[in-house]
């Protein structure tokens, strides 16, 4: 079900989605990856119907159906997620982010914990200016390539993903046949799965049907200040993470775990950034646990 939904500042619109016990489940925000959707991948909605999950993703400013919202910094999700909220009558909910959608979930721990009972985030990134963290190690060729082009400005980044997305809009295969080559052996075993590499490929499509700012204000905001301290986070934290991740490694989930007072940090071997497909519904669980039913 795909409902819209106005921002805050009542400017912009939200394109919003829900699965699983929508009537009486206890809500969970997924925030999707870079570049990502609304649409997935997603758990299995039978799973959710047993955990009692109402599991709420949006796309967010730029992607899919929501309108763009430019200059975004992370930290501004978290009034977009206030927003929805609110729309859908919610007081208390947990956040989950994979990958892009990680840092984001950190922003709602930080900026509204009186609104969220627990905050998980599989293969995220730290923050760029991170102390002590050398931010590029061990990271894929394809991604230093982008970000470093961000830290150069939005103008360069909007000519090298510009067309990016226009090839994927042509041809959306073409993004998971483009990453193979940088995928690590953990990772291209979860690709294999035909079902997942379906839905990759529409998540991915649906990410930039209408253009690619979503995906350049993803990472332009990734490269610039947050607006919060992931130290001021006092809200239960999960981060897991593949040892093997090289698209956001595992360096970052380290540094976030020493930076996160609460948080509880859970490496995988043998495991990969695409293994976070697998891991989520193994924590919706604990993620649901303290949520009230609405």
């Amino acid at each position: 079900m795909t409902d819209g939904v106005w921002s805050a500042d009542r400017e912009r619109r939200l394109a919003v989605a829900q699965r699983g016990k929508i009537h009486g489940g206890r809500p969970v925000f997924l925030l999707h990856g870079t570049p990502g959707s609304r649409i997935g991948p997603l758990p299995r909605e039978g799973l959710l119907y047993r955990l009692g999950v109402r599991l709420i993703t949006y796309d967010r400013p730029g992607y899919g159906g929501s309108d763009r919202h430019e200059g975004r910094s992370v930290g501004d999700v978290a009034a977009d997620v206030a927003a929805i909220a609110d729309h859908l009558g919610l007081d208390r909910f947990a956040v989950v982010g994979r990958s892009g959608g990680g840092p984001h979930a950190l922003a709602c721990a930080a900026l509204i914990p009186h609104r969220v009972t627990r905050a998980a985030v599989l293969v995220g990134l730290a923050p760029r200016e991170a102390e002590g963290l050398d931010w590029f190690d061990g990271m894929t060729e394809g991604n230093v390539v982008e970000y470093m082009t961000a830290i150069q400005g939005r103008a360069r980044l909007a000519a090298r993903l510009g067309p990016t997305a226009a090839e994927i809009r042509e041809d959306p295969v073409r993004l998971v046949n483009d990453l193979y080559d940088e995928l690590p052996e953990p990772d291209r075993i979860v690709i294999a799965d035909a079902g997942i590499r379906t839905m990759l490929v529409q998540n991915y499509a649906e990410a930039v049907r209408t253009s690619a700012y979503g995906w350049i204000d993803d990472a332009m905001a990734f490269c610039s200040p947050w607006g919060f301290d992931p130290a001021d986070i006092r809200v239960p934290t999960l981060l897991w993470h593949g040892e093997d991740d090289v698209f956001s490694p595992v360096s970052h989930s380290r540094w976030l775990g020493r930076r996160i007072p609460t948080a509880t940090v859970r490496i995988q071997r043998g495991a990969a950034h695409f293994h976070a497909l697998h891991v989520l519904p193994d924590l919706l669980g604990w993620l649901a646990r303290d949520g009230r039913a609405a």
